[in-house]
């Protein structure tokens, strides 16, 4: 089996991937208006999840009058002369819809499915951002990921060719459709700018506003921290609802509070940020802690809340 072709082919598509990348990453002078950023945008450039940019544009619009927020439960406000800006839009229209005529609702009722925000809610808050010089377009046009991703049936038809249905055609086969894919879904791409990566290494826009479900029976009453419960030594496995998140800028800690679904209070733990990205209010967790601290040493069980 002759294979020089093959890998010749795959090291030229591999060398024009990587040249495009190249091009495509260097810094490009674009002029950013140093005037606020809005926190959904903020959000976005830091990496956090469509459900927490989601949720950053509630906030914001209640700051604006556009929606009123008390404990857990928003509803809608009065217009304003100020117009919301396109993803603004877009949120409202869906509170609306799922508001369907009651006067308020728990906040944790209104998020869309994930791919509706993925699909409708993220590309509108990415466009803001290109917007505001804070980021920009990795291609000018999608025609350069489409070239790419017809440039694999090169490499692909060479290996088959070859080798036939034997491993290294059946490799070829799953790498080209993954890559392909990958071009094609990432579309002309998005990059930060220089301030737009200065903007994403900022700590959290509004770290002390976050949800509050009262779904597993605690009516949002006091939170205490694990350390104020009587101390064990070693490890314990502790089993509750979500029920709030925040951060704590100074140390710089992520905390989530959980609910046994029958005290009159709620416990806080201190979790590293990925698990806090990883859970939402109102999910069921599972968690290994130091009792001494209240410190997670990771997650044993999560069930997403839907």
């Amino acid at each position: 089996m002759d294979l020089v072709w093959p890998v010749t082919a795959w090291t030229l598509w591999l060398a024009t991937l990587a040249a495009a990348f190249r091009a495509s990453s260097r810094d490009r002078a674009v002029a950013a208006p140093d005037a606020p950023v809005p926190a959904p945008v903020a959000e976005l450039l830091r990496g956090m999840r469509a459900q927490d940019v989601f949720h950053s544009a509630l906030f914001e619009l209640a700051g604006r009058g556009w929606v009123t927020i008390e404990g857990d439960r928003l509803s809608l406000g009065q217009a304003r002369e100020e117009p919301p800006l396109p993803y603004e839009r877009w949120v409202l229209e869906r509170v609306r819809t799922r508001l369907t005529g009651a006067p308020e609702t728990p906040e944790i009722v209104l998020m869309p499915e994930s791919a509706d925000l993925d699909g409708g809610f993220l590309p509108l808050v990415r466009q803001r951002a290109i917007d505001l010089g804070l980021a920009r377009r990795r291609w000018p046009t999608v025609l350069v990921p489409l070239l790419l991703a017809t440039g694999l049936l090169v490499p692909w038809y060479a290996t088959v060719a070859a080798a036939g249905l034997s491993w290294p055609g059946m490799i070829a086969t799953m790498v080209s459709f993954v890559a392909g894919i990958s071009l094609l879904m990432g579309g002309r791409g998005f990059l930060l700018t220089a301030r737009g990566k200065e903007i994403a290494r900022t700590g959290p826009v509004n770290p002390r506003q976050e949800w509050i479900f009262t779904g597993s029976g605690w009516q949002g009453g006091e939170i205490e921290p694990a350390g104020s419960q009587p101390r064990r030594p070693g490890r314990q496995e502790v089993t509750g609802h979500v029920v709030k998140r925040w951060v704590d800028d100074e140390p710089g800690h992520f905390y989530i509070a959980l609910h046994d679904g029958s005290s009159h209070k709620a416990t806080a733990f201190v979790v590293e940020q990925d698990l806090y990205q990883d859970v939402l209010p109102g999910d069921s967790v599972r968690l290994l802690v130091k009792p001494l601290d209240g410190t997670v040493v990771r997650m044993l069980a999560h069930d997403r809340h839907r």
